[in-house]
């Protein structure tokens, strides 16, 4: 494989002539040449579909199924963008989506046909896959060649949404250019090869299955296998099926596979590597030891304005140092003054994490291409020149960052500064939480108080002696109140529905046991207790801020 091709068309165009297993996907293969070909077609398609003179974009509303690769393809050899629409997303907000980002033409499937029952999307072309009108109309198509001439570096590839805590999502623009170098890189980094399989369970609209799974095998001449959706009882039998030796992770993904049932024969498996972020260092510790696999954490910012490389020699727990060409630092996102080093102690726990510990900044150049249509949050991102991650971090004396939660997750608890990652690292070492998730609720009277949701266990007094028994966890950072579920919300990428959790708060249909100011011990909120705590939150004018 040439390592110099610039755009994903030339990468596709590679496919071309390549008879070699190039997809797999519930039972069935496509070679690459059979890839490239219905990639060419969909092109031809695409072409002539798309109105001269408007953004040359299409949505794609689908599942895991062979279309969206083939889609994503088309769409690069026509010079086209991909706008990757969230089926979780309803109403309004997917008429928001599919509008603001100019889709001429929606590719989806039967199965989401129903989320476009009466929305008003006028001059949007629908194309539903599987049936007989789109097979006809395919047919036309179907002797088309590739053709990469009509893509530059620079052509917008994606249009994916990042996910916000507040606000609408942003359509983070990702160039051909951009893609086809952070595919290379990945090859490079993790020596992925041409005989690899990546298999991509992760939902293809968002950046991870494709930047980090589907970007990489073009450029190595790997092939995918594709996941309709993610399933943690189909993992490891999918993963046999295919014979995956590499995948992609993000959020709860790899808690849910540790959750199955264990096999004698869970290390039988051609897995090389998983790579992606927030499985954790006990996860991942744990998936190595169940499965014979190694996880590597990673870090790079949705929008390619921050990355970092783990390197041999990496600390536990630590993500890496900044990657060739960034100028990263951990800084006051209020004065913009460098964070002091982390202080930590033999076994790796923070000891002065109110200081150190501050959103990561890019200085340096960055790859970060811009949102779609929207310069006010742009400039908020790139204010003062440098790039802004939202992310917290803190760094240790020998430059290894440590990831510490979204600069959202932050609380403020009598007046001090507390990072939900860092006590959600603290919480998992509770041996009865399979899942652990902090977050800010509003104080009565002013700032903040800590909550908990855990999904496993709970015995109060337990849990309270455990708290006592760490000697990391700050006098603030014990939670005021413990919500216990059977299974960890999450949306539809697999990461924690955080907005969900503090909307609903303590006020939710889920046990909560709550630790009274001045009080020892856990016990179970009451509707006494709740009518009291109202009471108080509006003596002081903050009843409003519940909920939000």
């Amino acid at each position: 494989m040439e390592s110099t091709r610039h755009t994903v068309a030339e990468l596709v165009l590679d496919q071309w002539g390549d008879h070699r297993p190039g997809l797999w996907f519930e039972g069935w293969a496509l070679s690459r040449h059979e890839t490239a070909a219905g990639a060419a077609a969909r092109a031809a398609l695409l072409t002539d579909l798309l109105s001269p003179g408007a953004e040359p974009h299409l949505g794609m509303l689908l599942d895991n199924t062979p279309e969206y690769p083939l889609w994503l393809s088309a769409a690069a050899l026509a010079g086209a963008a991909v706008a990757g629409i969230n089926p979780t997303r309803r109403g309004p907000e997917l008429v928001r989506d599919i509008q603001h980002t100019e889709c001429q033409v929606l590719v989806t499937e039967r199965a989401h046909l129903p989320l476009l029952d009466g929305l008003d999307l006028p001059g949007l072309r629908l194309l539903v896959t599987g049936t007989d009108a789109y097979e006809d109309l395919l047919a036309g198509y179907a002797g088309a060649a590739p053709d990469a001439a009509k893509a530059t570096p620079a052509h917008r590839l994606l249009l994916y949404f990042t996910s916000g805590s507040t606000g609408a999502p942003k359509a983070a623009i990702c160039t051909q250019g951009r893609l086809a170098a952070a595919g290379r890189s990945l090859v490079d980094h993790f020596r992925l090869r041409d005989d690899d399989v990546h298999y991509l369970c992760m939902p293809m609209f968002h950046g991870n299955a494709v930047i980090a799974g589907w970007a990489p095998a073009l450029v190595s001449g790997a092939a995918i296998a594709l996941r309709r959706r993610f399933s943690a009882s189909g993992f490891l039998d999918d993963v046999r099926r295919y014979g995956a030796t590499y995948f992609t992770y993000v959020g709860r993904a790899v808690s849910y596979v540790l959750a199955t049932e264990e096999r004698p024969d869970d290390r039988d498996n051609p897995l090389r590597l998983g790579f992606g972020t927030e499985a954790g260092v006990v996860d991942a510790a744990a998936f190595e030891k169940r499965f014979g696999v190694r996880l590597v954490e990673g870090y790079g910012s949705s929008e390619g304005g921050a990355a970092i490389q783990r390197t041999p020699g990496t600390p536990a727990g630590a993500i890496g140092r900044a990657a060739p060409g960034d100028d990263l630092a951990v800084v006051d996102p209020e004065t913009g003054t460098e964070c002091p080093p982390a202080v930590l102690t033999a076994d790796g726990r923070l000891l002065n994490a109110d200081e150190a510990i501050g959103e990561l900044v890019n200085r340096g150049r960055g790859a970060f291409e811009g949102y779609w249509r929207n310069p006010a949050a742009q400039a908020e991102r790139t204010r003062g020149g440098w790039y802004w991650t939202g992310d917290l971090f803190y760094r240790d004396a020998d430059g290894y960052l440590y990831f510490a939660g979204r600069t959202d997750d932050r609380l403020r608890v009598d007046g001090e500064n507390l990072a939900t990652a860092m006590i959600e690292n603290i919480l998992a070492r509770y041996e009865a939480a399979a899942a652990v998730a902090v977050y800010a609720v509003p104080d009565p009277v002013a700032g903040d108080q800590v909550m908990a949701t855990i999904a496993g266990g709970f015995e109060p007094a337990g849990f309270a002696a455990f708290l006592l028994a760490q000697p990391d966890l700050g006098t603030k950072m014990a939670p005021r109140f413990v919500r216990i579920v059977e299974r960890m919300p999450v949306t539809a990428t697999n990461k924690i529905h955080r907005v969900g959790l503090r909307r609903e708060g303590f006020r939710c249909a889920d046990p909560v046991w709550w630790r009274p100011q001045g009080e020892p011990a856990y016990r179970r909120l009451t509707e006494e207790d709740l009518a009291q705590l109202m009471t108080e939150y509006r003596a002081h004018g903050r009843e409003g801020l519940l909920g939000r």
